[in-house]
């Protein structure tokens, strides 16, 4: 049984009211978490304002070792929290401890910060004056984290906010609250003072709707849904809250007809299936020019076919869908796409004999015969569906690919220099990786178009998005 964490405190659920978390490979549940709501999101809120003037006045190098020392702990326990991140998230093996040291390279990545921290200064038109232009932390951040990376994506937003001086409050996802409850208890362990990290476990529609709403926060990061991004900004523009919101992808991935095909068809089956295809940056929308189409397709299915789907603990390359819910509207988005005329090339459905009884399990698909009108060209999957469409010439690619009401992340596969300058001028994504796919780099910025949100993570512009501006005019008297 789980605690919320707050004010450095391990906080019981109120008249026993908990939240299940159950193993998606076998469906049993395994651990509770409190149900909170209110009442603890506002404790939170309180313990992370009484806080927030003491952490502030720290220098970021200070608050900077905290993160370095977390760091170093996870990296000694990579195979204990990778199983915290299979038996909630369902990630395989070699995935799970991918994600535990992804998270503490964020935590050592963004701790490098604290010496970058700068302000400007300008000339003013006045004799004898000075105007500086200051950046100061926001005060208190609230973290709302997907249940697709529940760990790295914790430490993604707790890492620069508490570098900037910001004190933070966490809402994870109910169906994988463990990690973050986890990484708050390194936390603890390394002695960060009293409120500056709280966890409070609950329904978004309850604890997530209290901590966006309230007066006290100061800044609301969320990776999520669009249904969730819509959801905050509506809440947050009732005290007019800053609002940073990473949402959904359409990834369009284009092979053109001088790509190395089993090159491009590897990286493109990877980057499909990878996490089961709970990512947001997932290769959705695989474009690839009539005179390879074949040989692509057919190299991509023999792909597809060898992929081992099984038990986490067994790292096969897949591994089961987070949830019920989950599994199920996978399977409602197939049944319409065939209804509006896909063909099924391989996969289809729930394997006939899943690795484990009772887990999500949906078998690696590949569906083609598609056009722009299907809804599941249209709708982001966010799970192991690959949809194959034709192109005749670059132009209708580049024209298919900027069909979306999503722009996160678009790739690019071909040998053509031309190409290559076309589709970083005409993209219309906050993403374009060129004979490469994903995952991002922490040094850089991710970030979307249109739906897929406003604001970013990683890198500079993203540790500056937990910094204000302040400015300062000093004159001699």
């Amino acid at each position: 049984m789980f605690g919320h964490f707050i004010g450095g405190e391990w906080i019981a659920a109120k008249q026993g009211q908990t939240i299940p978390v159950d193993n998606p490979a076998s469906g049993e549940v395994f651990a509770h978490v409190p149900a909170g709501g209110r009442d603890e999101a506002e404790l939170a809120l309180d313990a992370a304002s009484s806080a927030a003037k003491a952490w502030r006045r720290l220098p970021p190098g200070e608050r900077a070792s905290y993160l370095v020392r977390v760091a170093s702990l996870l990296r000694t326990r990579v195979d204990s929290f990778a199983e915290t991140i299979m038996a909630e998230q369902g990630k395989p093996l070699t995935q799970a401890r991918g994600e535990v040291n992804g998270a503490a390279l964020q935590l050592e990545y963004h701790s490098q910060w604290a010496s970058r921290i700068e302000g400007d200064t300008i000339a003013s038109e006045n004799a004898g004056e000075q105007i500086l232009i200051l950046r100061i932390p926001y005060g208190v951040v609230v973290g709302l984290i997907p249940w697709n990376y529940p760990l790295s994506l914790t430490a993604r937003k707790v890492a620069p906010a508490l570098v900037a001086g910001n004190t933070v409050v966490v809402k994870p996802h109910e169906i994988t609250p463990l990690s973050a409850l986890r990484l708050a208890g390194l936390f603890q362990e390394v002695g960060l003072p009293n409120g500056v990290l709280n966890v409070v476990t609950g329904i978004g529609r309850e604890v997530g709707e209290a901590l966006v709403g309230s007066a006290k926060t100061d800044l609301v990061t969320l990776t999520g849904s669009v249904r969730a991004g819509r959801e905050v900004m509506r809440r947050a523009a009732d005290h007019i809250t800053q609002v940073s919101l990473e949402l959904g992808g359409k990834a369009p991935l284009i092979v053109c007809e001088d790509a190395d095909l089993e090159y491009a068809s590897e990286r493109a089956v990877f980057s499909r299936f990878r996490n089961c295809g709970q990512v947001c940056t997932s290769n959705e929308r695989t474009y690839v020019q009539d005179s390879v189409y074949d040989a692509f397709v057919a190299h991509f299915v023999r792909k597809v076919e060898s992929l081992r789907i099984g038990d986490p603990r067994s790292d096969p390359d897949v591994g089961p869908k987070v949830s019920r819910a989950e599994l199920e509207k996978v399977e409602r988005m197939l049944s319409r796409a065939v209804e509006q005329g896909a063909q099924v090339l391989t996969g289809g459905g729930r394997p006939k004999e899943p690795p484990v009884n009772g887990g999500y399990w949906f078998s690696p698909t590949v569906i083609a015969n598609l056009d722009a009108s299907m809804d599941i060209v249209r709708e982001e999957v966010f799970g192991p569906i690959a949809c194959i469409l034709r192109f005749s010439d670059f132009n209708s690619a580049l024209a298919q690919a900027n069909d979306s009401d999503y722009g996160l992340s678009a790739y690019l596969f071909t040998s053509d220099y031309g190409k290559v300058m076309r589709a970083v001028n005409e993209l219309e994504f906050g993403e374009v990786f060129v004979n490469r796919v994903g995952p991002e780099a922490v040094s850089a910025h991710h970030t979307g178009f249109r739906l897929s949100g406003i604001g970013g993570d990683d890198g500079r512009h993203g540790f500056e998005a937990y910094m204000r501006k302040k400015t300062v005019y000093l004159g001699s008297r």
